[in-house]
């Protein structure tokens, strides 16, 4: 067994002893029509704390709803959300960022039940994370690193998988789509009035959208204990493990040219939450996280002819992120509740790479590790139609000292429903360990500074149509500096390739609109403008620098539109549409030596979900879901050169 899995096993273990045993029975489901994109009053990613004192802009998506729309991919779902751009490298399995407000896809700090997965330095790969055991995702747009420290620059998404409720049931599923995609998953969760339960494992192939090395492989596997001993304690243990392998023909110019290369990682995430109340105003929380990758990838000669150029490479990555939250929260008055904390993070990383090329082997390696220790509090407030917040956090990094990081927001609601707000902040992003650290072709330097923020935003909500129109409208506005640039020009071979060197801003626009009629319709509308500039230019100032002085940010695009529509045509059959236009936006062409404009381009999908026959005592209920995505077979690029998936077809079946 490998080393990675045990303590994998060991915790699922663990949740199988205290599985309580009961009857099966099948789970009644919500037939009435659900938003995909709700803005409840309370958000817990946005303070920690369930007070309605949430100034910033938040949506949330629920998983039951994105599976009934036949949604299988965080990624996916995260389309829909304004302000929010993802890109993704072509096939299933390709590597997909996120770029908030415009911000870095790196700027974006990542959750799944508290446990952070960003890689040190805030990237993250979006591709793995599916939606098969997921209850919700929060998203919270803006400056949040008062919270959550580095990583926090434009927003935090965090995935909260399903929990165990009612007797013991099984539910399970599978489903089948274009380019030979396949997918199956099964799940068992329950609760008795001190425990809750929930354990589901996952598989999913494809073939992929290339002629030839294009399959990707996952296997994944979720569980979570909750147990409440009494009205005062609560405790819940978090464990989820991912195994995948994705085949890469595409170079780096999208052409499809390569047979064997190929990249793999494991992934383990554990999360422990102990909360108390030592008084009826005093509350005490305690959340310890590890998250742990294990992966490389492989990219050997083709044959015995290939020795020109840079023709092969292969890289092992070992990374562990821990962490510790202490804090306590103290309820002042019923409206009034500070939170103070303490954290403690351990980052460490084992790095090797080699590439070969006609002028040699070139091979570098690395192991390091930093600690940081950071203390925050926070104050909240809401009283009649005021609500606030204001908060502070000191981080202490042992490889780039310390750093200070404040937020305030205010909201205030009028009597006829209208709802304004502003919010104002900053926040950081620590370098990556490669940019510190990198031995062999590319030095890094460990003298960088962290990426740093500030940004504010003011937002309008409005009722109107006796409640049954929500319209909400936010500005905002960032400035991004000690941006960190590659430069190929160093004086000295053993002088490093990175710096603090470039400046940029993004501000704009993001409207919502959601409008329902009775029980049976419900119709979305969002619009996101985002002008992003360069305003202290970067070392490298040719056709193909990142950091041109007065170009925009790369593969972000100006303006986005979805909208949605969700019809409840029959008491067992749901039908919707999801129409996105994505705007033009700039990426780099190195066979011009320039920058390349991208063209806008619009995607439709369509979706049915019909109950075939509903559960009934220990009887499972079936369900039926099919989706046509990208209706239209648009022909676009997200990144310059990779092609698009094009139109695909997909139908599962649910037993639950």
């Amino acid at each position: 067994m490998h080393a990675s899995l045990r303590p994998c096993v060991a915790a699922f273990a663990t949740l199988f002893a205290v599985l309580p045993t009961r009857h099966i029975v099948g789970q009644t489901p919500n037939d009435t029509v659900r938003r995909a994109v709700t803005l409840p009053a309370i958000v817990v990613t946005a303070t920690k704390y369930p007070l309605p004192a949430v100034t910033g802009a938040t949506t949330v998506l629920s998983g039951e709803t994105l599976r009934s729309e036949g949604v299988t991919t965080v990624a996916d779902a995260l389309r829909r959300v304004p302000g929010l751009a993802v890109v993704a490298t072509g096939s299933s399995g390709a590597r997909t960022s996120v770029y908030t407000r415009g911000g870095e896809s790196g700027y974006t700090r990542v959750l799944v039940d508290g446990v952070a997965v960003n890689d040190p330095g805030g990237e993250f790969d979006y591709a793995y994370l599916t939606l098969e055991d997921v209850e919700r995702i929060e998203i919270v747009r803006g400056p949040t690193s008062v919270l959550y420290g580095t990583d926090a620059v434009t927003g935090v998404i965090q995935v909260f998988t399903r929990r165990g409720t009612g007797p013991l049931r099984v539910t399970g599923g599978g489903r089948g789509a274009t380019h030979d995609t396949r997918a199956l998953d099964v799940s068992v969760s329950g609760s008795t009035p001190s425990t809750s339960y929930m354990l589901g494992i996952v598989r999913h192939a494809t073939r992929g959208i290339h002629q030839f090395n294009s399959n990707y492989d996952r296997t994944s596997m979720t569980g979570a204990v909750e147990i409440r001993p009494d009205a005062t304690t609560d405790a819940r243990l978090h464990v989820r493990y991912a195994d995948d392998v994705v085949h890469i023909p595409t170079d780096g110019s999208g052409a499809v040219v390569d047979r064997n290369a190929f990249q793999y990682g494991e992934r383990l995430t554990l999360g422990a939450e102990l909360g108390r109340a030592i008084t009826p105003r005093v509350e005490l929380r305690l959340f310890v996280g590890a998250h742990t990758t294990d992966g490389g990838f492989d990219n050997a000669p083709d044959g015995p002819a290939d020795t020109l150029g840079f023709y092969a490479s292969n890289g092992l990555n070992h990374v562990v992120r821990r962490n510790a939250d202490l804090r306590a929260s103290y309820r002042i008055t019923p409206d009034l509740v500070l939170t103070t904390g303490a954290v403690v993070e351990h980052q460490r990383e084992r790095s090797f790479n080699e590439s070969l090329s006609e002028f040699g082997a070139s091979n570098g390696s690395f192991e390091v590790s930093r600690r940081t220790n950071a203390g925050y509090a926070q104050i909240l407030g809401a009283r009649g139609g005021l609500a606030w917040n204001a908060g502070v956090r000191l981080d202490d990094n042992d490889a780039f000292g310390t750093f200070t990081t404040w937020r305030g927001g205010v909201a205030y609601r009028m009597a006829a429903g209208t709802r304004v707000r502003a919010v104002i902040g900053t926040a950081f992003r620590e370098p990556t360990f490669f940019q510190n650290f990198a031995e062999g072709f590319v030095r890094g330097n460990p003298d960088l500074r962290p990426e740093r923020s500030r940004s504010w935003e003011v937002g309008l909500e409005q009722p109107l149509a006796g409640n049954r129109v929500a319209v909400r409208a936010t500005w905002f506005d960032q400035q991004f500096t000690d941006l960190i640039e590659y430069s190929f020009a160093t004086a000295d071979p053993g002088d490093p390739n990175y710096f603090n060197v470039a400046g940029a801003t993004a501000r704009g626009a993001e409207v919502e609109v959601d409008a329902r009629a009775g029980r049976t319709l419900l119709a979305s509308l969002s619009h996101t403008w985002v002008d992003t500039r360069i305003v202290t230019a970067g070392s490298d100032q040719s056709g193909t620098g990142f950091f041109v002085s007065g170009a925009r940010l790369l593969r972000r695009p100006a303006h986005t539109t979805n909208v949605g529509v969700s019809w409840k045509a029959h008491e067992r059959a749901t039908l919707s549409a999801q129409a996105m236009r994505f705007g033009s936006r700039e990426d780099l062409d190195y066979a011009v030596g320039g920058r390349a404009t991208l063209p806008t381009y619009t995607t439709l999908d369509f979706a049915g979900t019909v109950t075939i026959r509903r559960p009934l005592g220990a009887r499972p209920g079936v369900a039926v879901n099919v989706r046509l995505a990208n209706a239209l077979d648009e022909q676009y690029t997200a990144v310059l050169g990779f092609r698009s998936p094009g139109r695909t077809v997909g139908v599962g079946v649910r037993i639950y």
